[in-house]
């Protein structure tokens, strides 16, 4: 399983990851689940992946294979975040065409869910989330965040947390701890972590952080946040149901 979570504010984009795919009593497998497709000075695009392994792998890896054998249709020459939504969701589809009989034989469902997000040129930043059939739909100022894999656990912050006038950093802060509730009730999620933060109009990748057990700051905040939560749930008057 994994989890992953994107935001859009004004300000630029947040993106997060973890890296684990399988977990069990003697078994853990690491891939990193976020993808980079930059053109420094005129676009940058962020791909998060969640689904199944083979599928999301050949899907990143066939976009990249487009801009690096310079096609003419591909990431690099998409003029607008919508257009390389679209080709997002067209890697899918053929992907599907390729391979979903053949895992159907096996009893396996083509499952793939994928969060797109940047800026191209002078166009705003702009977040999408992609389906098993390739289409997507956008964030908007009242849906800022997408969320794949094990969303639950980490849901509840950022709904409380984002919005209105935060900074990039801010927003990156919510976003792990979102990641820390979710890795401390999921033991199919967990580090390393990569957190990717996107300022509006930069072009390029300027704040790109792969976090592991030994990151300081992450330990310092998953340490105090459930400190804090224990001192408010203290704090917190008692239900009075039962009194006379």
């Amino acid at each position: 399983m994994t989890y992953c979570v994107a935001i859009r504010q004004d300000k630029g984009l947040v993106f997060l990851s973890d890296s684990r795919t399988n977990a069990g009593v003697d078994q853990i497998s690491t891939f990193r689940k976020m993808h980079v497709y930059e053109i420094p000075g005129e676009r940058v695009m962020v791909l998060l992946t969640a689904g199944n392994l083979a599928i999301t792998q050949s899907v990143a890896s066939g976009l990249k294979a487009q801009m690096d054998m310079g096609s003419e249709k591909s990431l690099a020459n998409c003029p607008n975040m919508f257009s390389a939504a679209k080709l997002v969701g067209d890697a899918v589809r053929k992907v599907h065409d390729r391979d979903a009989d053949s895992l159907r034989q096996f009893n396996i469902e083509f499952n793939v869910n994928l969060i797109f997000g940047g800026q191209i040129g002078r166009e705003e930043p702009r977040l999408f989330n992609v389906y098993s059939a390739g289409n997507f739909i956008e964030a908007t100022a009242e849906t800022p965040y997408f969320q794949i894999g094990e969303s639950k656990y980490g849901k509840p912050i950022l709904d409380r947390v984002i919005g209105g006038q935060l900074s990039l950093v801010e927003v990156a802060k919510c976003a792990l701890v979102s990641m820390d509730s979710t890795i401390k009730s999921n033991l199919s999620v967990g580090l390393p972590l990569d957190l990717l933060c996107y300022e509006r109009d930069a072009l390029a990748v300027t704040m790109h952080k792969l976090i592991d057990s030994r990151d300081e700051y992450f330990a310092s905040i998953r340490g105090r946040w459930a400190e804090q939560l224990k001192k408010v749930f203290n704090d917190l008057p008692d239900p009075g149901y039962w009194q006379a």
